[in-house]
């Protein structure tokens, strides 16, 4: 099986370091990079939660993590501390030795994508500031793109921020507007609602049965969900919510997808109101497409799916405290 190469561009807690753990140990996936943006926690966290997550697989130090936007393009950062806590379970290591490259994660992405144009898939699932900052310094930069998967919006559906907005489109929405209208080639958008909520939540007894594995990966899988999990059935999710490793499996996997259609994505910017909602035309309206929007997906393949990612023996590069 050829391997797909891949960059991620991540908030990271909870689920994106599951989707990672996916990057680093699926045998169909080649990950060149990790790109960072601000999004679910703070900052310094997110980057020290990613190498958390390369460490666990033992895989510490051999895929770069570029530091790229800290805040919104023109927004304050507004966090999801409150559903995620550190993003990490309370897990730490040394990382004194640890230096994030100098160069700043768009570059990365320019660079990288000019030195292997039209081979490289990105896996958005942080707020899309990063993208579209790219997008601005190079309007050749989406031309270059392979796969755009994004892992955004509602269907048109009910958000989970705000009554109307999904947290990354919320966080910056001017760029994912930009992002939208880049005319990126390939775009594929994994929404929360009601794709998520449907099929990738994974209910309170399944979840722990994961848990239970016993391996290191087991263990730090239930170390960085268990506070989201509890925070999800606190306000009516039945189950721990996985929309980020969902839209990177469906890119290596896409027999998971049921269904998937064209629609015209918008993301509403000027309303305080309505921030950071997404509207989906489908073809009704006449307009011209501009992302695959997956409707519906497998849930018991994409649960096996994590059973044999949690099963693979690794051995950590260095100690984790707490696991």
């Amino acid at each position: 099986m050829a391997k797909i190469p891949i960059i991620i561009d991540t908030d990271t807690a909870q689920d994106d370091c599951v989707t990672i753990l996916l990057g680093l140990l699926d045998p169909a996936a080649d990950l060149r990079a990790i790109t960072m943006v601000a999004g679910n926690v703070a900052f310094e966290q997110q980057v020290a939660n990613a190498h958390l997550t390369l460490n666990v697989a033992g895989r510490l130090g051999q895929v770069p993590v570029f530091t790229g936007c800290r805040r919104p393009m023109l927004r304050e950062w507004a966090s999801a501390q409150d559903v995620h806590g550190d993003g990490s379970g309370g897990l730490s290591m040394d990382l004194a030795d640890i230096e994030a490259p100098d160069e700043h994660a768009v570059n990365a992405l320019l660079r990288l994508t000019a030195e292997a144009s039209g081979e490289l898939s990105i896996i958005a699932i942080g707020p899309l500031t990063n993208l579209a900052t790219a997008v601005v310094m190079d309007r050749s930069f989406a031309g270059r793109v392979k796969r755009l998967y994004i892992m955004g919006g509602s269907n048109n559906g009910r958000g989970n921020i705000t009554p109307s907005a999904e947290f990354n489109f919320y966080v910056d929405p001017d760029a994912a507007q930009i992002v939208l209208d880049a005319g990126f080639a390939d775009v594929h958008m994994v929404p929360w609602a009601p794709l998520t909520l449907r099929d990738a939540t994974i209910a309170r007894a399944d979840y722990d049965r994961l848990c239970a594995i016993g391996t290191p990966l087991a263990r730090f899988f239930q170390r960085i969900c268990d506070a989201t999990i509890d925070y999800d059935e606190s306000v009516g999710v039945d189950g721990s919510t996985h929309p980020d490793s969902l839209t990177l499996a469906v890119l290596l996997h896409p027999e998971l997808v049921r269904e998937e259609a064209p629609y015209r994505v918008d993301v509403e910017t000027a309303s305080e109101l309505t921030r950071g909602m997404s509207t989906m035309a489908w073809e009704k309206f006449g307009l011209a497409p501009n992302a695959r929007v997956v409707e519906a997906v497998d849930p018991a393949a994409f649960r096996t799916l994590l059973h044999d990612l949690l099963s693979i023996p690794t051995a950590p590069t260095r100690p984790i405290a707490g696991l």
